[in-house]
């Protein structure tokens, strides 16, 4: 993290710095993304979703430096972005301030997204990758998010739609819609409004970070239950139990049947012993 200004850390990214220099740069190493950034190239994956909180204090220079860290990872065509709260930290520049990763955050088809961009749609065969961003900037102490009317409304319309043209439709998310062990100051706002949207309209995965822990659970949908799903942080080496860096390489089969399709995933987690990530589990949804 490189400070150009004293004013770069004026009220909350003030805290968020001091929080990083005493403790998260402890914990987020650059050698466990070098792993992971390996390990993703030997994986071979179709696509990777990257579920925000890619800066700390969302300084414009972390910024430049993940756009770089995401272009070693793959071009825009293969991997989807959407911001977490670390990356609103501070209320100036709006949505212009993840400009430089913009092509990692529009719909294969522009005229999809809604206002500021979200929700996007991304599709692959069979498969609808939908983002939504549930950051902004929030008071000291504070790490909630929100989708906000507009974006739940457009998000519920094109779930609608991509369902009816029978697609596998995942979510893309940073905050998780159900609380996830998390305290209220860290939970989605309009949780509730989401879930019963998700309730209304089905999605097949929900995809999610924040926690910094894994998480799995399920929400009701209109005709079956709705993965949801989430990972640690990419650069943790994990020095608190189940806080260690890792990440899910999903599978997603159609069946022709009524559940549509089949949904697993095996998870792949850092070792520090040897440095590099290595299998974990296997999950079927």
């Amino acid at each position: 993290m490189r400070v150009r200004s004293p004013l770069e850390l004026a009220n909350k990214r003030a805290l968020g710095w001091l929080s990083w220099w005493t403790r998260r740069r402890k914990e987020h190493l650059p050698g466990v993304l070098e792993a992971l950034i390996e390990d993703l190239r030997a994986a071979g994956a179709d696509h990777v979703g990257v579920t925000g909180d890619l800066t700390h204090i969302g300084l414009d220079s972390e910024i430049a430096e993940a756009r770089s860290w995401l272009e070693r990872i793959g071009p825009p065509s293969r991997v989807s972005v959407v911001p977490g709260n670390h990356d609103a930290y501070a209320g100036d520049g709006g949505a212009e301030r993840w400009s430089p990763w913009a092509p990692y955050m529009v719909g294969t088809d522009p005229g999809e997204s809604g206002d500021g961009g979200f929700p996007y749609v991304r599709r692959f065969a069979r498969v609808a990758l939908i983002g939504v961003s549930s950051a902004l900037p929030t008071a000291p102490l504070l790490a909630t998010g929100r989708l906000g009317q507009t974006q739940r409304e457009h998000l519920e319309r094109l779930l609608a739609q991509l369902g009816e043209q029978g697609l596998c439709r995942v979510v893309l998310m940073h905050h998780p819609p159900v609380p996830a062990g998390q305290s209220r100051r860290r939970q989605l706002e309009d949780a509730d409004e989401l879930r019963a949207l998700l309730q209304r309209v089905g999605a097949e995965l929900v995809l999610h970070g924040h926690t910094h822990r894994s998480h799995f659970a399920t929400l009701p949908g209109p005709e079956r239950p709705i993965p949801v799903v989430g990972v640690p942080s990419s650069s943790a080496i994990g020095h608190r139990p189940g806080r260690r860096a890792r990440y899910h390489i999903y599978r997603i089969v159609p069946t022709g049947g009524s559940a549509g399709f089949a949904l697993s995933f095996c998870a792949r987690a850092f070792d520090p012993l040897r440095g590099g990530f290595v299998p974990a589990e296997e999950r079927s949804l």
